[in-house]
């Protein structure tokens, strides 16, 4: 009985844990875009590899930003890889000329794309083809990277199922944990839909070096950032909408490799994770477990965790919906599954936990922290 209680007050007390700083994050969220005194100019980089729902409204997005200066270049392995009539008038298309056979082929493109980015771009800025950004999101990622403690400036998708079924609705609140991660502090990395950093910072950490041999832009760039003593700055103004549909197995198969990136790159957060949704679900099946029993005491412990689940499910959609300017989802949907959120979270997790291949578009990867093998 005693490890039973224990189970039960550490996930209330985890549970209360997380409650703290999200004043200050709301705050953040829903405080003005960061000013641009002046405006540099920019390369907007996006990697295409085949068909995204949504593909040209997205690209078409990116090309409307209310930026004065910025070129937009459609990067991609080869001309097949663009669906026809997707790219905007003005966006500019590199083919990547060169192989790097232990490199992920989205950065081989990024390289393909900074090696065409024209010479007085002060600022790169790369985009992913699966997410559509509202027009403010190219200056307030560039106004957060101007900063000079700001080592690379990030946003984060958020899926908007507008009229997606149960698992596009599941997706959003499962992928809305991590998003209500960020704050105005140090963030524990960028996410590559929505970076921004400055050409000289590119060129003075040797990013294209650390890029060389890997999977991950992101993570790699994470690491670099924090290892210059440099801040990952998330930008509330960069958050990026995704409106396509998904399905069961498409979902769990794309938030297992998600984990999977996590466990082989961040390791210590993959733990964190595992150790944390490990014990809300055994805290959940002790409670109804002892309340089956006759223990009728042990809703009060489940309720707390649950409730206080739910109440930061339905404010991380809030926050979304406050930094978007427009409706991010419904909070009372977001917290009604908060608590199947956390068995699919656990799913994930264990699904991550065995194996190195990575399969992404169609080319599988055998992955270690050190490097990548492209094996097909």
């Amino acid at each position: 009985m005693i490890a039973l209680w224990f189970v039960l007050a550490l996930a209330v007390a985890l549970a209360l844990f997380s409650l703290r700083g999200d004043s200050a994050k709301a705050r953040y969220w829903r405080s003005a875009r960061p000013a641009l005194d002046t405006p540099v100019l920019v390369t907007l980089i996006v990697p295409v590899k085949g068909f995204d729902e949504g593909l040209r409204e997205n690209l078409f997005a990116l090309a409307a930003q209310d930026y004065p200066d910025f070129e937009l270049i459609v990067c991609a392995r080869a001309p097949e890889d663009v669906p026809a009539g997707v790219l905007p008038p003005s966006a500019r298309l590199v083919i990547t000329a060169s192989t790097l056979p232990n490199t992920s082929e989205k950065i081989e493109n990024l390289f393909a794309a900074i090696d065409a980015a024209r010479p007085a771009s002060a600022v790169f800025v790369f985009a992913d083809s699966d997410a559509r950004p509202l027009p403010h999101w190219l200056r307030s990622l560039v106004a957060m990277a101007a900063s000079p403690e700001v080592g690379v400036a990030t946003g984060y998708r958020w899926y908007v199922p507008t009229s997606g079924g149960f698992w596009s609705h599941t997706r959003s609140a499962w992928n809305s944990v991590i998003a209500g991660g960020y704050g105005s502090g140090q963030s524990s990395f960028c996410w590559g839909g929505a970076m921004a950093l400055r050409r000289d910072l590119f060129e003075r950490q040797k990013i294209r070096q650390a890029w060389t041999g890997q999977v991950s832009d992101d993570y790699v760039l994470s690491a670099k950032v924090r290892q210059a003593g440099l801040r990952i700055a998330f930008v509330p103004g960069a958050l990026t909408p995704a409106r396509d549909h998904t399905t069961g197995r498409e979902f769990l198969g794309w938030s297992a490799r998600q984990l999977l990136l996590t466990r082989i790159y961040r390791p210590e957060l993959w733990r964190l994770a595992f150790m944390a949704h490990l014990i809300y679900c055994a805290a959940m099946v002790v409670a109804i477990a002892l309340v089956a029993a006759g223990q009728v005491w042990a809703l009060a412990p489940l309720a707390l965790q649950l409730g206080i689940g739910m109440t930061k499910a339905a404010r991380r959609c809030a926050w979304a919906s406050a930094a978007l300017g427009e409706p991010a989802g419904s909070p009372w949907l977001h917290a009604a599954l908060s608590p199947l959120v956390t068995w699919v979270w656990l799913y994930s997790i264990l699904a991550s936990a065995v194996g190195d291949v990575l399969r992404w578009r169609g080319v599988s990867y055998r992955l270690s922290r050190g490097g990548c093998e492209r094996l097909s």
